[in-house]
């Protein structure tokens, strides 16, 4: 039986870790949508420790924008979801409303003394800043970061190789423009050859999305405008949204996005527009169905395998503070996927195009930029 338990903070000043402790005894089924768990009834008082108790207890520590995003607060919460049905780890998790809650909430956890947490998953790279300073404060706690590196011994970086993937979509959608193609409700422009980029908040990993994609667009030497924008927020559909019509607007037939829930408002603008969209970090098509329609791909990031290979390692007691680990294409820590249901209106020679380009990238043959004045 899995010892997943699914704690919500909305904010630092909803709940503290230390009241944590008391939702995780006798939890039948806490509301936050998933039944499976609601029947442990007789494992004790401990939240279903048992006689032996879970191999270990993580506190989550989400991206704002919180879960039910679809893209990559979701993924994260994938990759603790399969810990907890395989490793028999519990685990509680929060969803900070601003920047300024992380550095509380990763202290809530480091504090706890009941239950003591092992290990402290910090999801996204807004929150370097914060863990830079709770990690020297708290050195006897081990914590992971994602999207940054925070150089400390108590900390295991994971980044990606978002540039990578990134460079297989800008290829896909200078190819796509190109030429007259329909699929779904979208279709390209006849007159014109235009692709755009849309970013949550701006800075160095971000602008690997950007680099990536622009690369990508250039590599296939077609005539193709490259539009970005960024909105400032990754929980902004309509600042999203406003954005990607303008760059419809303005002729382009394509627009990816690496912008969190602010995404969502492209793809409602793709089908506005009846033109195409892509999305990040899961594929989208699957988790926002309603747009498949427009999906053509999703740059997926395996934000999962992250956390697991993190919670997998303080299990076997092999957690290595200090590391930094970098997942691309040849790690399988990025890949572009084509949409569940425009995927097979692509063209194979386009498929075809992008295979061989992914293999050049991992063979070395091809050096991606990861800054965007370098694309």
């Amino acid at each position: 039986m899995s010892q997943r338990r699914r704690t919500f903070i909305s904010s630092v000043g909803t709940a503290t870790a230390i009241g944590l402790a008391g939702c995780l005894g006798g939890d039948g089924g806490d509301g936050g949508g998933d039944g499976g768990d609601g029947g442990d009834g007789g494992d004790g008082g401990d939240g279903g420790d048992g006689d032996s108790g879970p191999a270990a207890r993580i506190g989550m520590v989400y991206a704002t924008g919180g879960l039910g995003d679809g893209s990559f607060n979701d993924q994260a919460q994938t990759g603790a979801i399969r810990a907890a049905d395989e490793l028999n780890i519990e685990y509680d998790e929060s969803q900070p409303e601003a920047v300024q809650d992380f550095g509380s909430l990763q202290q809530q956890y480091a504090q706890s003394s009941n239950p003591d947490y092992d290990l402290v998953c910090c999801i996204g790279f807004l929150q370097a800043d914060a863990l830079t300073e709770n990690a020297e404060q708290y050195p006897e706690q081990d914590f992971m970061i994602v999207d940054s590196v925070v150089e400390a011994d108590n900390v295991g970086s994971y980044v990606f190789g978002e540039h990578q993937g990134s460079f297989l979509i800008g290829l896909m959608a200078a190819k796509l423009t190109s030429q007259d193609f329909s699929a779904g409700a979208g279709s390209t422009q006849s007159d014109s050859a235009s692709v755009g980029f849309v970013g949550g908040v701006e800075g160095d990993l971000i602008g690997r999305f950007e680099a990536g994609y622009k690369a990508g667009v250039k590599h296939a030497e077609e005539d193709v405008d490259i539009q970005t924008a960024y909105v400032g927020d990754f929980n902004d559909p309509s600042g999203g949204q406003e954005a990607a019509l303008s760059m419809y607007e303005s002729g382009a037939d394509i627009v990816y996005h690496a912008a969190g829930n602010t995404g969502t408002g492209v793809f409602r603008a793709a089908q506005e527009a009846e033109r195409f969209a892509v999305g990040v970090d899961r594929d989208q098509s699957v988790t926002k169905e309603n747009f498949s329609d427009v999906i053509l791909a999703s740059m997926v990031k395996r934000v999962d395998n992250a956390v697991y290979t993190s919670v997998e390692s303080v299990v076997n007691d092999n957690f290595e503070g200090g590391a930094v680990n970098t997942l691309g294409l040849e790690q399988n820590g990025v890949e572009a996927v084509y949409g569940q249901q425009l995927g097979s209106e692509i063209p194979q020679s386009v498929k075809d195009e992008v295979s061989e380009v992914r293999q050049s990238i991992i063979d070395g043959d091809i050096s991606v930029p990861t800054d965007p004045e370098n694309a």
